[in-house]
């Protein structure tokens, strides 16, 4: 079952952490390995850097989901780098590795608030992992001794309650639901209120998946912001969409359009560990300039991390 995967019993010694972190990051790099072993094998054989090359490169970056402006910017920037100097294929993987880190901003914490509860809305279409990344992320900040009330704010799908009340209950947190069909508005509101007289720390608000073309949806989400507005001043204090990273380009569309309604100030990006296009993150910092703040990289509790810029290069490369 899914709930034991993710809440199984975890031993609280430092060699399982640092052995949960190695197998997580082993998993990331799995996940990235179709890109790696491809660069990696157009670099051998001695080939001699030219434009034949160089098409080949720029092809294999935007199929791994690079796009193509950052593509040609590094055969660019490679080919400038060769034009006056004998190519040495063992140098092209640690230029690459440098060139990619330095587009990459560095991990972004959460922006918690000091004198009231961190008001934190979880968004994103349908499928992409948020009830999940939701419960990761409440099990993590349980585990540093926060209190924390979720809001059940999908109530188009009475299983999503439910989800959410099974793993409230696992957690030992509070959580806030309507009937089904309610308006999200109504349990976000009373959501809040609860928070606030709890003194939570944390209140953590689940949202219906919406595809990002569907209007009156997005319209909701934007209510759903302006009611916890109203009801705490400076909250949100973050807004979190989760990203799967396996629908590629799209994501950027997606972010687009949510941040139109309700500004996003970071992004979760799931499934890393099962695909081959983790080259999506350059052109989304790129184009959007929002940080990722986290990563999946697999099913298990531990498996939501920090994005870490260097150990994504490291996973990616080597």
């Amino acid at each position: 079952m899914i709930f034991d995967r993710l809440f199984g019993k975890s031993s609280e010694k430092k060699e399982e952490k640092s052995e949960e972190k190695l197998g997580a990051f082993q998993r990331l790099r799995k996940g990235l390995g179709k890109t790696r072993d491809a660069l990696t094998s157009l670099f051998g054989m001695g080939r001699k850097l030219d434009d034949e090359l160089l098409e080949e490169v720029e092809t294999l970056l935007i199929e791994s989901d690079f796009g193509p402006g950052l593509s040609m910017d590094l055969c660019d920037e490679l080919r400038d780098a060769y034009k006056d100097r004998d190519f040495d294929a063992e140098e092209i993987v640690p230029f690459l590795k440098s060139k990619l880190r330095e587009k990459l901003t560095e991990g972004s914490s959460i922006n918690w608030s000091e004198d009231q509860t961190t008001v934190i809305v979880v968004a994103g279409v349908n499928g992409v992992g948020k009830t999940t990344s939701i419960a990761k992320l409440a099990h993590q900040w349980r585990s540093e001794d926060r209190s924390i009330v979720l809001a059940a704010g999908d109530t188009f799908r009475a299983a999503a309650a439910d989800q959410l009340g099974i793993w409230s209950d696992r957690l030992g947190v509070d959580m806030v639901r309507g009937k089904e069909g309610a308006d999200p508005a109504s349990v976000v509101f009373d959501a809040v209120k609860t928070a606030a007289d709890n003194h939570a720390d944390i209140l953590m608000i689940d949202t219906a998946g919406r595809l990002h073309t569907e209007k009156p949806l997005m319209d909701q989400l934007g209510k759903i912001g302006r009611v916890i507005e109203r009801n705490m001043a400076g909250a949100p204090h973050e807004v979190l969409q989760v990203l799967d990273a396996t629908t590629g380009q799209n994501a950027i569309q997606q972010v687009r359009a949510f941040n139109e309604v309700m500004p996003v100030t970071g992004l979760v990006l799931t499934k890393l560990d099962g695909t081959a296009r983790g080259g999506v993150i350059f052109p989304i910092l790129e184009e959007l300039g929002l940080p990722v703040k986290y990563i999946g990289v697999g099913e298990g509790v531990e498996d939501l991390q920090t994005f870490d810029p260097d150990q994504f290069i490291d996973a990616l490369f080597d």
